[in-house]
C-alpha cells in the first residue's frame, strides 16, 4: 500500500468519525438478529434513554424512578413518600416512523406509589410518535403522543380489564373508519392478573396505521394518528407542535417513551425493526 493511499484511508476514517459525532441521533445499536430486530435497551444501564419527569429538568431521574436491575428496566417508587404529580416518561433518544417494536412487560401489583391517582392503579404505557423529551415544558405531565396503554389486575380480582388500549394525550386517531374523540379506547385483549410477563408487539406505519398485539394476537388497530388542535390540556403542547410543523396535523414519526405514572412496572427485551425509510420531517 502506498503512503498516499494509507494517508487517504486515515483521512477518510477521521472524517467519518467527525461526521458521526455531529449526528445527534446517532446511537450505537447492535447488529440485527435473524428477524431483523435490534435491541434498544442494553440490559445494563439507561444508555440511549433519557428521563423526563414532571417538574424536573430533562435528564433528572427523580428519586431513581427508572433503574436497571438484572437485565430489566424497572419503574420503582421505593424512594417516594408521595407521588406528588411526578408523572414520568423515559424516552429512547432516536425518532422512528415505520417499525415493529417488541418488548415484554409486567406489573408489580403491590407497591403502588402513595398519592398516585386512582386511574393510574396498575397502569402504564408506551408512548408512540411522541414529541421529543426536550420539547416538553417543565411541568408537562404527558408528552403529546399516541399511547399504547397497558393495564393489569391483582390475582383474585374478578374484574375484567383489557390491555394494549389506546389513549391520546394531545392526539386523535381514526378507529373503525371514523375519527374517534374518546381519550381512551379499549382493545379486545383478555385480562391479565398478577406479575406475569406479557409480550407486547406494536406495529407502526408512519401516519397510516398502528397495530397492537398481545402474546402474538392482534387486539387493536387504529389509523391516521394526528395532533389535536382542540387539545384541552393547559400546556397547549399539541397546538405548539402543529405550529412548529407548519400547520400539519398528521403524525408520521416521533419518539418512543415508557411511562411511569405511579405503578411499579418492568420492561425487558426491548427490540425494534425498522420497516422502511424514515420520514424526512422531524419533530421540533
Amino acid at each position: 500500500m502506498s503512503s498516499f493511499t494509507s494517508k487517504l484511508i486515515t483521512l477518510l476514517a477521521c472524517l467519518s468519525v467527525l461526521l458521526g459525532c455531529n449526528r445527534a441521533d446517532l446511537i450505537d445499536e447492535p447488529h440485527p438478529d435473524a428477524e431483523g430486530f435490534v435491541s434498544i435497551f442494553n440490559g445494563k444501564d439507561l444508555t440511549g434513554w433519557t428521563p423526563k419527569i414532571a417538574g424536573e429538568e430533562l435528564g433528572v431521574n427523580y428519586k431513581d424512578t427508572f433503574v436497571v436491575e438484572d437485565g430489566i428496566l424497572k419503574v420503582k417508587y421505593d424512594k417516594y413518600e408521595q407521588f406528588d404529580g411526578k408523572f414520568g416518561h423515559i424516552f429512547y433518544d432516536k425518532s422512528y416512523s415505520s417499525y415493529i417494536l417488541r418488548m415484554d412487560y409486567r406489573f408489580m401489583v403491590q407497591g403502588q406509589c402513595p398519592g398516585s391517582p386512582n386511574y393510574a392503579w396498575i397502569n402504564s404505557g408506551v408512548m408512540l410518535h411522541s414529541q421529543s423529551a426536550a420539547s416538553m415544558s417543565l411541568a408537562q405531565q404527558f408528552p403529546t403522543s399516541v399511547e399504547c396503554q397497558t393495564l393489569g389486575l391483582p390475582i383474585g380480582d374478578e374484574q375484567k380489564r383489557t390491555t394494549a388500549n389506546v389513549c391520546t394525550p394531545g392526539t386523535l386517531v381514526f378507529y373503525e373508519d371514523k375519527l374517534d374523540r374518546r381519550h381512551c379506547i379499549n382493545s379486545t385483549s383478555p385480562t391479565f392478573y398478577g406479575d406475569q410477563w406479557i409480550a407486547l408487539e406494536i406495529q407502526v406505519h408512519g401516519n397510516d396505521k398502528m397495530i397492537f398485539r398481545i402474546n402474538g394476537q392482534q387486539v387493536f388497530e387504529l389509523e391516521k394518528p394526528q395532533l389535536d388542535a382542540q387539545d384541552p390540556r393547559d400546556d397547549n403542547s399539541a397546538q405548539k407542535l402543529i405550529d412548529a410543523l407548519g400547520g400539519k396535523t398528521l403524525l408520521s414519526e416521533g419518539y418512543i417513551a415508557l411511562q411511569a405514572e405511579g405503578a411499579p412496572v418492568q420492561f425487558r427485551n426491548i427490540r425494534i425493526k425498522v420497516l422502511d425509510r424514515q420520514a424526512s420531517a422531524s419533530w421540533p
